[in-house]
């Protein structure tokens, strides 16, 4: 992958539907072991992380710095990328992360409207927004990690069971029936707090 190639700007006016088809295809003969569709990939994807990075306002610089740190991104992280589909999203999800921290350290922080960038990005971001909402799992997984024992079980048991048998619970946790609601909603608490000293919240 040459540094012309990652610097390629391109058109981004192609079908939106026609990228992702196009990175899912080149993700696909890449992993297979096919090194030209690497090429491929850079180009249907970069043109498209041109207009997300300058989005955030970065010059021109700043934005070639910003791409070429998220393709290095993903050659390190590729096999982490198990859905074909996701690999556009995993892409744009990286440069917009990438482009908020440059743009925050120097206090350039207000990105372009929706209606300005939306033209030149993909309509179809269902694989997108798959890639962010299991980042978000992943994140409030971490904090839940990070809280008393009794809390990790009580509040997997209750995410995870539609209807959680509290006898066998309480039984498992050795406390009352009738404490498991306050204890549940402390435990919330607690992962609110977790949450917002995170950032996340």
């Amino acid at each position: 992958m040459s540094s012309s190639t990652i610097t390629e700007r391109g058109d981004a006016g192609q079908s939106p539907g026609g990228v992702w088809a196009q990175s899912a295809d080149a993700f696909d003969r890449w992993i297979a072991g096919d090194p030209s569709a690497l090429d491929d990939l850079v180009r249907a994807m970069t043109p498209v992380l041109w207009h997300v990075v300058r989005a955030y306002r970065l010059d021109a610089d700043a934005a070639e710095d910003v791409i070429q740190s998220t393709w290095l991104a993903f050659v390190r992280s590729s096999a982490t990328i198990l859905d074909t589909a996701a690999v556009g999203g995993w892409l744009t999800m990286t440069a917009r992360r990438e482009a908020w921290r440059v743009s925050k350290g120097a206090g350039r922080t207000t990105p372009t409207d929706e209606e300005e960038l939306a033209p030149h990005l993909p309509r179809q971001r269902s694989a997108e927004t798959d890639v962010v909402e299991a980042d978000r799992r992943d994140r409030l997984w971490g904090a839940v990690d990070g809280l008393p024992e009794r809390c990790r079980r009580l509040l997997r048991v209750v995410a995870f069971e539609n209807r959680p048998d509290y006898a066998s619970l309480a039984s498992e946790l050795g406390m009352p029936i009738g404490s498991i609601g306050p204890t549940r909603g402390r435990c919330l608490a607690k992962l609110r707090v977790a949450l917002i000293e995170a950032g996340e919240l």
